[in-house]
């Protein structure tokens, strides 16, 4: 048997080779992650839907895979676990049962993974905070008046709590490095293409969207890519090419000399926190000890028009996703909240050949950045501009709230994202995370790596942006600078 100081001491790489050793069994560690879960779940909100009995029957019988017999958890949203609710975090899917596992989930169930439940996220992943209306506010391990970043927060404030030391994350705008950076935990967004976003997916929001996970070691990270990345989805959208040796064994290599490029700007031209110019220069120091050539430099991007072209299909996004909801579970329009509903009036006003040319741009944006790494292997900013933010310090005021229900009764929603309210607030929740939207839309891999801390003890991370199919060189850097400034044992005051 395990105690929990014993169980928080391993990764998931180092639980599965107990677990294969028999020094330990499944049930033991999923009872430990079971009663830390029951301890600290109910300050955090991480957890919304416990799976623990299932997870008890898989852990008795017989496991087999490279992560046999380690606990985990699941995202709640994409990431489908058949004859499960998947809620998405919106009350609009409280009745919705999963039909099937998606690719993702059955290749962690492949693993030998013990999945006993889902984390918070906020409806339907479109912010960067982890406050849903449907499940509550999920809370930073680190300070449970601040957030722990969004939509990953759920995953990010389990794996920092030490309920789990990995968990299921997905990333459209930056979710898992925000909720990484806010966390002290390690987080990367692999490439477009590289998972498969099925069955009930093509790919997620013309692929800038991803599975992945939070982890609070770099080589889990890797071994999960290996799992994810196992075999072709041969229903899926592209043929990814896969490195010729495992991602695990890329990550063990040291990275050589990197020439990295670093900003602090932000791109929407809006104050960053000193913390975060802080965290950046503490980052290129560490680099330049390790070796690697640093210095100030980014790719020639419009940072303000990309948003707009960004947020144009992220809006998109929301609209489909309610009217798909509607058409197929019946859903009203009440069951979705008032953000959500706002942000889809935005693509209400907009035409066809505007979306199509917003899209188009995002190929403008893939050049600029590909050009950039023709001379810098790797791009340096901060993940988040400022600190974590208080819950509910990004609430939408109340004035445009009002404005924003008056004018849906009047059925007028539509020119509700052509109001300066609404440009105000868009640029509002945006200017604390102006610097994850670049991998998402160029399809690069990008992590976020937790080298600093605040004065008042939070952490913030830094963002590595890669070029294509440099999902290696992340991982070996990573590993260099965990080696470096190990964060791993970092435990929150919160939660000791």
């Amino acid at each position: 048997m395990v105690d929990y100081e014993e169980y928080r001491r391993f990764d998931a790489v180092g639980l599965a080779g107990l677990v294969a050793r028999g020094e330990v069994t499944a049930a033991d560690l999923l009872e430990v992650a079971i009663e830390r879960a029951e301890q600290v779940n109910p300050k955090l909100n991480a957890i919304v839907y416990p799976m623990y009995e299932i997870a008890r029957k898989r852990a008795a019988g017989p496991l087999s895979g490279p992560l046999a017999g380690v606990p985990f958890l699941l995202k709640d949203l994409g990431q489908d676990y058949a004859g499960l609710p998947t809620g998405s975090g919106s009350w609009s899917l409280r009745g919705h049962v999963a039909a099937a596992h998606s690719v993702t989930v059955q290749r962690w169930l492949d693993a030998g993974l013990v999945v006993f439940g889902k984390t918070a996220t906020p409806e339907f992943g479109t912010k960067a905070v982890t406050e849903s209306k449907a499940t509550g506010p999920t809370r930073n391990p680190w300070n449970p008046r601040h957030t722990p970043g969004g939509s990953s927060g759920g995953a990010a404030a389990a794996v920092a709590a030490g309920i789990v030391p990995v968990a299921g994350a997905s990333d459209g705008g930056g979710s898992i490095r925000i909720p990484a950076a806010c966390c002290g935990l390690f987080g990367l967004k692999p490439g477009r293409g590289l998972l498969s976003s099925g069955p009930r997916r093509a790919e997620s929001f013309h692929g800038a969207a991803t599975d992945g996970v939070i982890s609070r070691t770099v080589r889990d990270t890797a071994a999960m890519l290996d799992v994810l990345t196992a075999a072709q989805d041969l229903g899926g959208p592209y043929l990814a090419a896969r490195p010729d040796v495992s991602f695990a064994e890329l990550a063990a290599r040291e990275p050589g000399r990197l020439r990295v490029g670093y900003t602090t700007r932000s791109p929407l031209g809006t104050p960053v926190d000193k913390e975060a110019v802080a965290a950046v220069s503490h980052a290129a120091t560490v680099l330049t000890q390790l070796g690697h050539d640093v210095e100030e430099a980014e790719p020639d991007i419009d940072g303000r028009r990309m948003a707009g072209d960004f947020l144009t299909g992220w809006g998109a996004n929301a609209a489909t996703i309610i009217a798909e909801i509607q058409r197929e579970h019946g859903a009203r329009l009440e069951d979705f909240e008032l953000d959500t509903r706002m942000l889809a009036a935005s693509a209400w006003a907009v035409k066809a050949p505007e979306y199509v040319a917003a899209h188009l741009r995002w190929n403008g944006y893939t050049r600029a950045l590909a050009a950039f790494h023709e001379r810098y292997d790797l791009l340096l900013t901060p993940t988040l501009a400022r600190p974590p933010v208080r819950v509910g310090e990004l609430d939408t005021p109340p004035a445009v709230r009002a404005l924003g229900q008056t004018l849906e009764r009047l059925k007028l929603i539509g020119a509700f994202s052509k109001t300066k309210a609404w440009n105000d607030q868009i640029i509002t929740n945006l200017a604390p995370v102006p610097y994850t939207q670049l991998a998402n839309i160029t399809g690069r891999p990008a992590m976020s790596v937790p080298l600093h801390r605040t004065a008042q003890g939070l952490p913030l991370g830094v963002q590595f942006v890669a070029g294509l199919g440099g999902e290696g060189t992340l991982l070996a850097l990573a590993t260099q600078l965990e080696a470096a400034h190990p964060w791993a044992q970092d435990e929150p005051p919160f939660c000791r």
